[in-house]
C-alpha cells in the first residue's frame, strides 16, 4: 500500500512554493526511483494550508474535491515557472488558544489516511508541523519566508526573488527621484529581521538603510542627507524595513487586528521617516511602500533551483524516516535540522557587528 503524502503551503505566498510542490511530487512518483525503493507514494495537495485540513469533511466527496488536489507528474509539470502557490495558503493556526481546532485536524488526518505531511512555510507554519510531530504525527518541513530569517538554514524560499523586486523598483524610482531632486523612502517587508532591506538596499545602491536590529536616530538620518546637499547628487534613496524603529519608539502598526499566530500588521514607518525629513530639513520627500509587490511575480533562477533541492530533500527525508525535521541549506550544502531548533532558537537576524555600519546607516564597507 502506498504511503500517502500531504503537502501544503502556509503563511504569506512567495515565488518558489510551486516549485517545491512540483519537486516533492516528481521525486516521490519518479518511475525510475520507484523501482529502487521499498516504498511507493501517493501525493495529495492540501488547499489553503492548515485551514484545508481543518475544514475538509473526509466523509463528503464534494468537500474533499474542494479542499484536496490529487498531484501527479503531469499536474505539476509547469508549476515551477509560476509565483504564488497553486494550492492556496492561509494563516490558520489549528492550535490557536482562542479557537483550538486541533482535535478536528487530527480526526481529519486519520480519516484521510495521511501518513506524512510536508509543510512549506515559515516559523508559524513550521511551528504547527513541529507541534504535530511531538504529538505523534510524521512531518517534514521546507523553509519559506522572504525575510530569510529562519534559524538553521542559510536560505529560505522567496528571498532572492524579493530582493530582485526591491532592486528593480528602486531602479525605476531613480528616474523620478532624479528628475524632481527628491528623497524617496522605500518601505520593505521585514518584521524582526532586516535582510530584505539590507540586501535590497545594498544591491540597489541606497544611500541609507534602516533595519529592525538597530533603532535609528532620525536627526542623524537628516544629518547624513544634509551632507549630500549642494553636491552633484540630486536625490537620495532610503530603504527601511517595516519593523525598523526610531530610538525610543516601537514599530509602526497598520491597525489593531491580530492574526491566528498573534501578529499585528506592520506599516507606516516610511511615511514617518519621509515626513520627519521634510519637516526637519526642508528637503522634498516621498515614500513608497512595496508591500505585496515583493511577494509577486515569477521565481528567480535561484529560487527555482532551491525549490527543486528542498523538494527532493523532503522526499529523501521521508524515505530515511527523518521526521520532525526541516530541509535546510548549511555552508552551501543541503541537509536537515530538527524542527524544534527552527521553532525554539529564535529568528536569524542581521549581525550588526558583521553586516551593518551604524555611522552610515548602511551595509559595512569592510568584509574581513
Amino acid at each position: 500500500m502506498a504511503m500517502k503524502i500531504a503537502v501544503l503551503t502556509g503563511g504569506g505566498d512567495c515565488p518558489g512554493l510551486n516549485g517545491a510542490i512540483k519537486w516533492v511530487t516528481k521525486t516521490a512518483l519518479d518511475p525510475k526511483l520507484v523501482k529502487k525503493r521499498s516504498v511507493t507514494f501517493e501525493v495529495v495537495g492540501v488547499m489553503n494550508g492548515w485551514k484545508g485540513l481543518v475544514d475538509v469533511d473526509p466523509d463528503d466527496a464534494e468537500s474533499c474535491t474542494r479542499h484536496l488536489l490529487h498531484l501527479d507528474e503531469e499536474v505539476v509539470r509547469t508549476w515551477d515557472r509560476y509565483g504564488g502557490t497553486n494550492l492556496g495558503t492561509s494563516r490558520t493556526n489549528p492550535f490557536n488558544p482562542r479557537n483550538d481546532r486541533s482535535d478536528k485536524l487530527f480526526e481529519n488526518i486519520k480519516k484521510l489516511g495521511i501518513d506524512v505531511i510536508v509543510a512549506i512555510g515559515g516559523e508559524d507554519t513550521l511551528g504547527v508541523a513541529h507541534k504535530l510531530y511531538t504529538l505523534g504525527l510524521k512531518t517534514v518541513g521546507i523553509p519559506k519566508t522572504i525575510d530569510n530569517d529562519l534559524a538553521g538554514t542559510e536560505y529560505s524560499l522567496g528571498f532572492d526573488t524579493a530582493v530582485n523586486v526591491i532592486m528593480e523598483e528602486i531602479d525605476r524610482l531613480r528616474t523620478t527621484a532624479g528628475s524632481h531632486s527628491r528623497i524617496f523612502v522605500v518601505e520593505t517587508m521585514g518584521r524582526h529581521a532586516g535582510w530584505l532591506a539590507l540586501h535590497g538596499g545594498e544591491c540597489s545602491g541606497a544611500y541609507i538603510i534602516l533595519i529592525p536590529e538597530y533603532p535609528f536616530d532620525i536627526d542623524h538620518v537628516c544629518e547624513l542627507l544634509q551632507e549630500r546637499e549642494g553636491k552633484e547628487i540630486r536625490y537620495s534613496i532610503i530603504v527601511v524595513s517595516e519593523g525598523a524603529k526610531p530610538k525610543g519608539m516601537t514599530e509602526f502598526v497598520k491597525d489593531t487586528k491580530i492574526d491566528d499566530f498573534g501578529h499585528q500588521s506592520l506599516g507606516g514607518i516610511a511615511r514617518f521617516v519621509a515626513d520627519e525629513i521634510e519637516k526637519k530639513t526642508g528637503l522634498e520627500s516621498r515614500y513608497v511602500i512595496l508591500s505585496h509587490l515583493q511577494r509577486g511575480g515569477s521565481p528567480s533562477a535561484h529560487d527555482r533551483l532551491m525549490a527543486r533541492w528542498f523538494g527532493v530533500a523532503a522526499i529523501d527525508m521521508i524515505i530515511d524516516e527523518d521526521f520532525g525535521r526541516m530541509a535546510s541549506l548549511v555552508r552551501g550544502e543541503i541537509t536537515s535540522i530538527p524542527l524544534k531548533e527552527v521553532v525554539t532558537k529564535g529568528l536569524k537576524i542581521v549581525d550588526i557587528d558583521k553586516h551593518y555600519d551604524t555611522e552610515r546607516y548602511n551595509g559595512r564597507r569592510s568584509i574581513l
